[in-house]
């Protein structure tokens, strides 16, 4: 019989038997109580004759009428034959020495042992019983063991430049004597930085592989909480385990969550983040220094972190990991294609191609999708119509077939989203179309799918391109049917997006000089901005309004040139995707020649 089973027996066996007392003594006060009286109406009643029996029972006296009635009064220490007044004759009178009063014991000290029963039963269902209470200023660090099957640098890719720096501590911590010699020492922390799904913990758990140290993984926010103080003995305790095992790895993962810049909340400097923060700051590099220690965090937030903790001799090595390149991705579709069969078409470079904008983790998530989608079509190998639909549903969702349009309904989603392939097929510098669909998938009520190329720098001709393209549904709408609906709202915002960015922070407005208005605040590696101040007066921002509102004209008057140009083929691929619903690779490049 397992332990939680016999604590829920002799939890239940004791309220029971609580309950059983406390019906007991229940009945037992249930008993109809006698009247107390004062002393001298006894003593009344003794020269009245109706006693007819007293019984002293330790300090109080327990009188029966003659007319049936029981009363009770308090005489205290002194005896019945002191009372002044009290006529015993003919009465019956019975001495009993006091006893203890095991009933009122019962009734104070029942309720105590039953709360205390329940406290320890649920103590002891956390696992951890009555020492858990003590155990808070404890790390909660997960030590990996070295002999279970671990993640190596092979098992990571798309990130060679960030693996050679890392690949550098591990040989580090295998020959730390050849360094020694060299007068060198072990970098003491690596900050790893990136957006998220780049593969930051991936990376940290392959240098646990390759090292074959003792790894320590913890989350930042596991150092934080409520009373002040547990944070920094837990630094204090996760550093003390790491020392006992040196050489070893401990890995932080988002250090964003205490390393934030002190000052900048309303605890004025004693808050609890700021002392866990504080701590990490001696442990890592105080006057008692852990040379065989190292240090590897992870955070896709590097902006907002101390600039204290990010100096060398804590943070020797600042590893930044970016967002794959289209060999970087196929060699990370190739590792997560190990284990799954893939049919002889498909073509994992050609793959890569269509994912550009993907991390590692979005990678991964395709391959997955891809297995999934295969098996509930009933295959017995992963096919690249698979991998090319996974692409659509990690880029939209799921597609939403049962979702019934009308007709007319139908019609506007296949000429919108015809003016949006035409428009980027004629458009020079746009990317050129690779898949259109008017089948709904998440938001969506249709898409069209560019091949997209990989870019360091984006041109003033390509932005204005793509926010061409983007004008593209608008544009057939009101061409067609001479009028327009909300399905373009999307397209609208971000081509006003992109319009406003080329005036206020690219300097690519051909009437304003090379400067950017108002100070942006932003997410690294999130894209998302909180906040804007300007720096501009009233009459800039109304001219900045008038740049913004000629770019989107200009685009848009593009757009509507190339589809009356080309009228008869947007008639044409609207009226074929109305009927085949989707459109794709060598088939809509005929389409559009």
């Amino acid at each position: 019989m397992s332990s939680t089973w016999t604590r829920a027996i002799i939890f239940t066996t004791m309220l029971v038997i609580g309950l059983a007392m406390v019906s007991a003594l229940s009945s037992r006060s249930a008993v109809p109580a006698e009247v107390q009286v004062p002393l001298s109406q006894v003593v009344t009643l003794s020269q009245q004759h109706d006693i007819s029996s007293l019984k002293v029972n330790g300090q109080w006296l327990n009188i029966d009428e003659k007319n049936g009635v029981n009363v009770k009064s308090y005489a205290g220490d002194t005896s019945i034959f002191d009372i002044t007044g009290l006529d015993l004759t003919g009465v019956n009178y019975q001495i009993t020495p006091a006893g203890f009063d095991w009933g009122s014991l019962l009734e104070l000290i029942l309720p105590l042992l039953l709360i205390g029963a329940v406290m320890l039963f649920f103590f002891s269902r956390s696992g951890k019983g009555g020492n858990q209470a003590m155990s808070i200023g404890r790390s909660s660090a997960r030590q990996a063991r070295l002999d279970r099957p671990s993640v190596t640098f092979a098992d990571v890719a798309g990130v060679d430049e960030a693996k050679q720096e890392l690949n550098e501590v591990v040989d580090f911590l295998k020959s730390r004597e050849q360094l020694q010699k060299l007068g060198g020492r072990i970098p003491r922390g690596v900050l790893l930085v990136g957006p998220p799904g780049s593969g930051k913990t991936l990376l940290a758990r392959a240098v646990s592989g390759e090292a074959r140290v003792p790894f320590f993984s913890i989350s930042g926010s596991e150092f934080v909480e409520m009373f002040v103080g547990v944070g920094a003995a837990r630094v204090r305790d996760l550093f003390e385990q790491a020392k006992r095992t040196a050489p070893c790895i401990v890995f932080v993962d988002e250090i964003d969550a205490v390393g934030r810049s002190r000052g900048a909340g309303l605890g004025f400097g004693n808050d609890e983040r700021e002392q866990t923060l504080n701590q990490i700051l001696i442990e890592m590099d105080g006057f008692d220094t852990n040379t065989g220690v190292i240090v590897i965090a992870a955070t896709n937030r590097p902006d907002v972190l101390d600039p204290a903790l990010l100096r060398p001799g804590r943070f020797d090595r600042r590893v930044v990991l970016d967002l794959p390149d289209v060999n970087g991705r196929a060699a990370i579709l190739k590792v997560h294609s190990k284990g799954k069969p893939l049919s002889l078409d498909v073509n994992l470079e050609g793959l890569a191609k269509q994912t550009t904008g993907f991390s590692g983790a979005d990678l991964s998530n395709l391959m997955n999708e891809s297995a999934i989608l295969a098996a509930r079509r009933g295959k017995k190998a992963i096919g690249m119509v698979d991998l090319e639909d996974s692409v659509d549903k990690v880029l939209l969702g799921p597609e939403r077939r049962s979702r019934r349009l009308s007709a007319k309904d139908k019609e506007i989603t296949a000429y919108h989203e015809a003016g949006h392939a035409l428009v980027a097929r004629m458009t020079p510098e746009a990317d050129p179309p690779h898949k259109v669909s008017i089948i709904p998938r998440g938001f969506a009520g249709g898409y069209t799918r560019s091949l997209q190329e990989d870019r360091a720098y984006w041109s003033r001709s390509k932005i204005l391109a793509d926010i061409t393209t983007a004008m593209g549904g608008y544009a057939a709408e009101k061409l067609i049917f001479n009028e327009i609906t909300n399905g373009g709202s999307q397209d609208i915002k971000v081509a006003t997006d992109l319009a406003r960015r080329m005036v206020t922070e690219w300097g690519m407005s051909q009437k304003f000089a090379p400067r950017t208005f108002g100070e942006h605040q932003e997410l690294i590696f999130l894209g998302r901005e909180i906040s804007e101040q300007r720096d501009y007066g009233e009459k800039i921002a109304n001219e900045i309004d008038e740049e913004v509102h000629g770019i989107i004209d200009e685009t848009y008057a593009r757009a509507s040139h190339v589809l009356t140009e080309n009228k008869e083929k947007l008639n044409k691929l609207a009226q074929r995707l109305t009927l085949e619903e989707t459109i794709e690779g060598d088939t809509l490049e005929a389409a559009l020649s």
